[in-house]
């Protein structure tokens, strides 16, 4: 998974000789691994919701869109 995220993350740079890849900080790369775990933890805590409780929880909807956000962010914020 990190192996993924580092080359999603890999941006490229131009030089006089050609372009060079410059890869992510190891933080960046755990921090996004992080919230992406995160996410999929919260997405099965509402699917549990919904089964168990059977209505749906607009709290960690709103954790879910967040995350999304930040994430999404990141990785265009990093190609950029």
């Amino acid at each position: 998974m990190k192996a993924l995220i580092r080359k999603a993350l890999t941006g490229t740079v131009r030089v006089k000789k050609g372009e060079m890849e410059l890869p992510p900080s190891d933080r960046l790369v755990y921090g996004v691994s992080f919230a992406i775990y995160a996410l999929l933890g919260l997405v099965g805590l509402q699917i549990a919701h919904l089964i168990v409780l059977r209505s749906w929880n607009n709290e960690v909807f709103t954790v879910i869109s967040g995350l999304i956000g930040t994430i999404t962010g990141i990785l265009i914020g990093q190609r950029a």
